[in-house]
């Protein structure tokens, strides 16, 4: 059962700007890590940034998203951002997030893998193409 829903996808040309929202009713996402996947097709889904909970500070980006997106809260909104700047066709993909429950982890180390995130949302389709 999906327990978080993600907005904010869509057709975008290259060099452009989208913001994902990250969106959950029934549990309090400031509790969780949360991790931003992308899958494009034929490929696996990999992790693109994760943050920790609201008590911690640390953020992560995979390499191919540095200097380009940006992962961000909204406590009182209950949502998490990923601001995606300097789009790529590359970066075309259905992204996800996901809420990480198997107890403490570096955000790199969660992000390397999708084990430990139990809450998924149904994903939003980022096109990137002139």
């Amino acid at each position: 059962q999906e327990q978080l829903v993600e907005s904010g996808g869509g057709l975008v040309q290259p060099g452009g700007s989208l913001r994902l929202s990250c969106a959950a009713s029934e549990f309090p996402l400031d509790y969780y890590a949360i991790g931003w996947f992308r899958q494009a097709p034929g490929k696996e889904r990999e992790g693109v940034s994760c943050t920790s909970s609201s008590f911690g500070s640390s953020t992560y980006y995979a390499d191919s998203v540095k200097g380009r997106f940006t992962i961000s809260r909204d406590n009182a909104k209950n949502t998490v951002y990923l601001q995606m700047n300097s789009l790529k066709p590359e970066d075309t993909a259905v992204y996800y997030c996901a809420a990480y429950t198997w107890g403490v982890a570096t955000v790199q180390a969660m992000c390397a893998s999708v084990d430990g995130f139990d809450y998924w949302g149904q994903g939003t389709l980022v096109t990137v193409s002139a």
